[in-house]
């Protein structure tokens, strides 16, 4: 196996955990960052001892094979085009692009060039989600039928220090979040067939609460309240509701319902546990132990598998192409709460394939 060769576009916080992938994942080799602050792109290659780049130095390494991107989600489209254009197979934090005809242009652009896109969420590959993954296939809960899914908080301005941009299209808690939740969803059932919605702004201001911006006034506007119905061609039919409204909540993550009994699966921003199963004929949950490893915070096992992808030949599994049908699903879900209609799936996409079991640390394949 050699080594596959990265840079990363976009130095914020997120950036540290794909820094340290390199050092996690045998495949990776990450050679370069930069960021519209050059200042710190160069403190970040100083702190992981990689190359600090402009980006147009960057894009035209003859090395680097993949280029991870993490600007703020205004710029995911623009920047992973740029990438694509360049030659490079690019992996994007998510969501894929804001709106879905741009998401269609990165992935016809991909196929023109012959290259790959993969993106986030990863954490469907880690322990908990494929523990759920293996106990479905098992067919430990039957048959599903249906699953519920929620993201309930009041939102960010409370602790983050510059959180206006969460209230903005292509934001709010629908954008920002259900990607994990979807993403999970799809993994675990399959693509999406159709859905329906209802979304509102609740309170159209927000008062930011800490920083050097604490005080300071946001006007809302996107909905920050928004409830969906999923109909899976697989039969299932899912129920998500995230919000930024509610001051609590005693929710469930997630949940899958089948014809022989429940699973209660962890919350899909984490790689971890714990796992729940109740069965038909029992009255207790019992937790099950994880058949998966990469249980602790494991962002950038999609980057590290779209290099075995590209060296293989294989399907990544954080593709492009589910990560648009998740932009998609989420798009139709507000369009379909302003027309009042259910709304088909232009999209479809390839459920992932599980990762097998027993893997040694820092590898995919088996």
């Amino acid at each position: 196996m050699n080594q596959t060769k990265v840079g990363i576009i976009g130095c914020g916080n997120i950036s540290d955990i794909y820094l340290k992938a390199g050092d996690k994942f045998d495949i990776l080799d990450i050679v370069a960052v930069t960021d519209l602050d050059f200042e710190r792109a160069k403190a970040k290659a100083k702190q992981y001892g990689v190359k600090a780049m402009t980006t147009t130095e960057l894009l035209a390494d003859p090395d680097i094979e993949i280029v991870v991107n993490l600007t703020i989600p205004a710029a995911h489209y623009e920047v992973s085009l740029m990438v694509i254009e360049a030659g490079k197979s690019v992996y994007s934090e998510k969501p894929l692009a804001i709106k879905p005809e741009d998401g269609q242009r990165l992935l016809d652009a991909a196929q023109a060039k012959g290259v790959r896109i993969g993106c986030a969420p990863d954490t469907f590959l880690g322990g908990g989600l494929q523990t759920c993954r293996k106990l479905i296939e098992d067919g430990a809960i039957g048959r599903p039928v249906a699953a519920t899914a929620f993201m309930m908080s009041h939102g960010p301005e409370a602790w983050h220090p510059d959180p206006e941009f969460f209230y903005q299209p292509g934001a709010g808690p629908l954008f920002d979040m259900a990607p994990y939740y979807l993403t999970a969803l799809i993994s675990m059932l399959g693509p999406i067939k159709r859905v329906t919605g209802s979304a509102q702004v609740s309170f159209p201001e927000r008062t930011i609460g800490s920083g050097a911006k604490a005080g300071q006034k946001i006007q809302v506007n996107t909905p920050t309240h928004v409830a969906g119905v999923l109909d899976f061609a697989s039969g299932a039919v899912g129920t998500l509701i995230t919000s930024f409204d509610v001051w609590g909540a005693q929710l469930p993550r997630i949940e899958i319902y089948g014809s022989d009994g429940t699973l209660a699966v962890p919350d899909p921003n984490t790689f971890n546990g714990p796992v729940l199963l109740r069965r038909a004929d029992e009255r207790e949950w019992s937790e099950i132990k994880l058949t998966h490893g990469y249980t602790e915070n494991s962002r950038g096992l999609g980057v590290a598998d779209l290099a075995y992808g590209l060296q293989s030949g294989r399907a990544h599994r954080a593709s492009g192409q589910m990560a648009f049908h998740v932009v998609e699903a989420m798009q139709s879900i507000l369009d379909a709460s302003e027309a009042g209609r259910h709304i088909e799936m232009a999209s479809t996409c390839t459920q992932p394939a599980p990762l097998p079991v027993g893997l040694q640390a820092g590898t995919l394949d088996a």
